[in-house]
């Protein structure tokens, strides 16, 4: 009888842990487990969520999913904040000084995606080249990813680019060329600038930035709100 009810117990407990890692459509696993997340940063530090705003304070943040102002046209996060993990807010802060001195700045879109808003991305999307396929989960969703511009430190006002944040424009591309020079020159200094310090540009979005090793990290699906 000890036997039976000690195997039920470890029946239950995988069970719950597989639903805590897997509620997804694709058999994913995707930590969306407070206690879960939180083990494996006593694990790995590197794996804690960093909030960007407050590690580096200068920086300047521009949640659109916080808004309604986005593709989507409606309000994907419940609170405007952006994280990443540890080893990336430090990048992004050798990154934030080094443009310091030359007189510029970054601005954020968006960093670290809950799973389910890449699913409801994907879902609604005009053009899937421009999502993430959920089947694979996104960068984003491992906190390895971040959007961002240059603004000019003085003023807090972006530097031109070839595309707005999020569009579907050719011209988004990171090598699109019919550009005016001026426009070429400003994204190939950001993106020449974000390389330097482990990060790599998408070829669709000039603004989409990866960190390199992402794939050390795992898939999360725990809101901003518990962070």
């Amino acid at each position: 009888m000890r036997k039976i009810l000690f195997f039920l117990c470890c029946l239950f407990f995988l069970n719950a842990s597989a639903q805590q890692l897997t509620s997804n459509p694709y058999g994913l696993d995707i930590v969306s487990s407070w206690t879960i997340y939180q083990d494996s940063c006593k694990k790995n530090d590197n794996n804690r969520l960093i909030e960007i705003k407050k590690a580096i304070p200068g920086i300047l943040l521009d949640i659109k999913y916080a808004t309604r102002d986005n593709f989507m046209k409606q309000v994907m996060y419940k609170q405007a904040r952006a994280f990443a993990r540890k080893p990336v807010v430090n990048q992004l802060k050798k990154i934030q000084a080094a443009l310091k001195t030359k007189g510029y700045g970054l601005k954020i879109f968006d960093a670290y995606r809950p799973y389910q808003v890449t699913l409801a991305f994907y879902k609604q999307a005009s053009d899937k080249n421009f999502v993430a396929n959920p089947k694979k989960g996104s960068k984003h969703n491992r906190g390895c990813a971040v959007d961002l511009t240059l603004v000019y430190l003085k003023t807090g006002k972006e530097v031109a680019m070839p595309t707005t944040y999020d569009s579907f424009d050719p011209a988004a591309a990171a090598n699109y060329a019919n550009l005016p020079a001026e426009l070429i020159r400003n994204r190939d200094f950001l993106i020449e600038t974000m390389q330097r310090y482990g990060f790599r540009v998408i070829p669709n979005e000039w603004w989409h930035f990866d960190y390199i090793g992402w794939q050390n990290y795992s898939l999360m699906d725990i809101p901003f709100e518990k962070l």
